[in-house]
């Protein structure tokens, strides 16, 4: 009898041979949690169409994919794509930590925008570029930072009775309606990152053009080359500073206005290797990792964590009464509705997982989203649940968590390539959003502004994108 893997492979081949090979355009829509039907194989196991990944449907509705995946094909072969997907939690971890094995992608997609930056290094190399600019991010060195966050988010928060738009903020009997990613969660971790990283004031302006650019220019080709023009404006700007700062370094300052370290921009122009200061080139890329990381992953985490609370209103009002939860809640969001796919890597040489051979050079993608819903590790993954006890929601670690029942999720890695941001992104969406339930007054959705379900009633899932924007009422 044929194997459930050659009749995947089998599907696969004949989508590509038949002449409509493209995307599958008319995708019946599902109720969430449910699978579109791709057949069946001899054996009764249902069969995976890689044309799904590429629908909308697909963007909306995952999991019911990804479980199908997990549990029959958990190292799928996507001729369709070209690459191999690994979806339980256990082997991508395995992976992750197989450098030499499971290596990084010299010269990929974010490349020619970032720069040769840390995402594309391994070994060595990618230590010493980490540790140019994450022991910054860390430990006492984040602490100093802190202060930095929480006066940011009050100024922000302060300036909304300023905001003449009423798209963004209005008033209407005792109730004000905000449009928290415009006035709020778009901006606030862009305006850290700046600050943090030592960028003076009259930089602001060109900072949300060089972030803006940067990430757009990931993406497709009409945007590429917007992007690599901001990656060169940044480096010309950064080029334009770093004698000045080797000379006078400048500082970041506590709530007293006393020097607490110096920025990260200063850190970087000073440091040496092997007895040489860092080129502008590796400066630049250092800077535009952290740009690029330091946005959109905290907006995203920041807009679906409210999203995901008020509509559980219990789990909200727990929090509102204890804001030790924020902590919880923040792991929580980023196990349910992360903002981070995943991980690609190149196998190294031929490797063998689940009974599939994997040619030396193969693509293979770590999906972060299916690791983190994998019952496998984490029970009824589908629910957001803060309270659930199979979660570790302590420091995060590079060496993940696994004791006693609990397990740390997957949104910012693990291993050597852990986000080396992840801890003050946690800071900048906890604090954020402590200092943010202070001014607002019993929240919650504006239902008729939100984005709706396929019923054209309930509201959407976050599916696999973060929440783009988020209405939301309070009493003044």
């Amino acid at each position: 009898m044929q194997s459930i893997r050659n009749v995947v492979d089998d599907l696969a081949a004949e989508v590509l041979q038949t002449d409509d090979a493209g995307a599958l355009r008319q995708v019946t829509k599902m109720p969430e949690g449910h699978a579109f039907d791709m057949g069946t194989a001899a054996d009764g196991r249902p069969l995976f169409d890689p044309r799904i990944l590429d629908t909308a449907e697909f963007a909306r509705n995952p999991y019911p994919y990804y479980r199908i995946l997990r549990d029959h094909y958990p190292v799928f072969h996507d001729h369709l794509h070209n690459a191999y997907w690994v979806t339980r939690y256990d082997d991508i971890t395995e992976c992750c930590f197989d450098d030499e094995a499971f290596n990084t992608i010299p010269k990929g997609s974010s490349n020619g925008v970032l720069g040769n930056t840390q995402l594309e290094l391994s070994g060595i190399e990618h230590r010493r570029r980490r540790n140019l600019y994450g022991q910054h991010l860390v430990g006492e060195a984040l602490k100093n930072r802190l202060h930095s966050i929480e006066r940011i988010a009050r100024e922000m928060i302060s300036a909304w009775d300023d905001i003449d738009d009423e798209d963004i903020v209005s008033d209407r009997d005792g109730i004000r309606t905000v449009a928290l990613g415009r006035a709020f969660a778009n901006e606030f971790p862009i305006r850290v990152v700046c600050e943090v990283l030592g960028f003076p004031a009259e930089a602001r302006g060109d900072f949300y053009y060089w972030y803006n650019s940067m990430m757009s220019g990931l993406g497709s080709s009409a945007t590429h080359n917007r992007g690599l023009e901001a990656r060169a404006h940044l480096e010309d700007y950064v080029e334009s500073i770093v004698e000045a700062r080797r000379r006078e370094p400048t500082w970041l300052y506590d709530a007293d206005g006393n020097a607490v370290s110096k920025d990260i921009i200063t850190k970087l122009c000073e440091t040496r290797v092997d007895g040489d200061y860092l080129s502008t080139e590796e400066i630049t890329s250092n800077i535009a990792l952290i740009v690029g990381g330091g946005g959109e992953t905290t907006r995203g985490a920041i807009l679906n964590m409210w999203y995901l609370l008020l509509r559980h209103p219990d789990q909200f009002a727990a929090v509102s009464a204890d804001d030790a939860l924020w902590d919880q809640a923040f792991h929580e969001t980023l196990r349910h509705s992360t903002p981070i796919g995943g991980q690609p890597r190149h196998a190294s040489f031929d490797v063998e997982l689940h009974g599939v051979q994997v040619p030396a050079g193969s693509l293979m993608q770590m999906v972060d989203f299916s690791a983190n819903h994998d019952e496998r590790i984490f029970k009824a993954p589908e629910t957001f649940d803060l309270f659930r006890d199979d979660l570790y929601s302590g420091k995060l670690l590079r060496s993940g968590y696994r004791k006693e029942g609990r397990c740390s999720h997957m949104a910012f890695g693990v291993g050597p390539h852990l986000c080396p941001g992840a801890w003050i992104s946690h800071q900048e969406a906890v604090l954020g959003s402590r200092i943010l339930l202070e001014h607002m007054k019993n929240p919650r959705l504006h239902n008729e502004r939100m984005p709706k379900d396929i019923d054209g009633d309930g509201l959407a899932p976050i599916g696999l994108v973060s929440v783009r924007e988020l209405v939301v009422d309070f009493d003044r």
